[in-house]
């Protein structure tokens, strides 16, 4: 699968790994998220490295990034979606979006699912609506 990089009003929007600031990426998770606050960098490193990676740089710095956990088949599930607050407000998070849903294999996918506690605004723009079913899922949850 072929990176793609594109220019958005003087950022770069990247799903080149290569490209992206992982220790950037960590310590904006591991210390400003809500969702892994004090993820180890182990931790993440093996779930950046085994997601599609799709982020947003600044110069060298990276600003913005986002993460599918997919078979790349049929399911994939949206995490760790984030831009840098100085950063937003700018359009970063709907061109991420954009460009990772307008991907052919993305398209294809049967079931995308994600979590979020306050920005169901952007994700109804791209087709996501509350769980039709939400009684059949289920979790389990561990404490970090």
């Amino acid at each position: 699968m072929q990176p793609i990089t594109i220019d958005y009003k003087g950022y770069t929007i990247t799903t080149d790994k290569s490209l992206m600031k992982v220790h950037d990426v960590h310590k904006w998770l591991s210390e400003e998220s809500y969702w892994c606050k004090g993820v180890p960098f182990t931790t993440f490193k093996a779930s950046f490295d085994n997601s599609f990676c799709i982020g947003a740089l600044n110069g060298d710095k990276q600003i913005a990034f986002a993460r599918l956990i997919t078979d790349y088949a049929t399911f994939g599930y949206l995490a760790d979606v984030y831009v840098e607050g100085t950063h937003r407000g700018k359009g970063i998070s709907k061109k991420m979006m954009e460009t990772l849903f307008g991907l052919d294999w993305v398209k294809g996918l049967k079931s995308i699912k994600l979590a979020t506690k306050d920005a169901h605004g952007l994700y109804k723009q791209f087709g996501f609506t509350e769980c039709k079913y939400p009684e059949r899922i289920m979790e389990i949850s561990r404490k970090p």
